[in-house]
């Protein structure tokens, strides 16, 4: 079984871990480059606003996922967000990503949120079968994506 942590406490996975999520939804990341996005997102483990945890066995990463204090621009009225879910794909299958998620939300619930959200393009199926409700759809970033929430009480 993988150990959960903050990230913040293994930095060294910092870097690693933000160019996976660069790669992974380049499509949010146009016109920031890989190097600015790595500084954020590292700055982002000590000022609250991308509370990383990850997974880790025998010191290598496996995947992650952070409490966002913002990621959709179009709605700053919302928040947190469940944002950066991913996993290498040589480690899928062994229900990583759901640890992750699932303590996040206790997390975010213990820290008196209600609510948090989430944006995917291609996931809603996965999220609805773990409790997250559909708010709307929407475009954004040349895709249909899916607004979602899930009550933490």
């Amino acid at each position: 079984m993988p150990q959960f942590d903050w990230l913040a406490n293994h930095m060294n996975h910092c870097n690693a871990f933000a160019q996976w999520i660069h790669q992974q939804f380049t499509y949010e990341f146009d016109g920031i480059d890989l190097s600015r996005w790595q500084h954020e997102f590292a700055e982002g483990q000590g000022n609250g606003d991308w509370q990383c945890l990850i997974a880790l066995e025998q010191g290598q990463l496996l995947g992650g996922a952070a409490l966002a204090a913002q990621d959709l621009p179009s709605r700053p009225d919302l928040g947190p967000w469940l944002a950066c879910v991913f996993v290498d794909p040589a480690a899928r299958g062994a229900g990583i990503a759901e640890h992750l998620i699932e303590r996040l939300c206790a997390h975010a619930r213990t820290a008196g949120f209600e609510t948090l959200y989430l944006h995917t393009h291609d996931k809603q199926a996965y999220y609805e079968k773990r409790g997250w409700t559909v708010i709307e759809q929407f475009e954004a970033w040349g895709n249909k994506q899916w607004l979602m929430s899930r009550t933490l009480r």
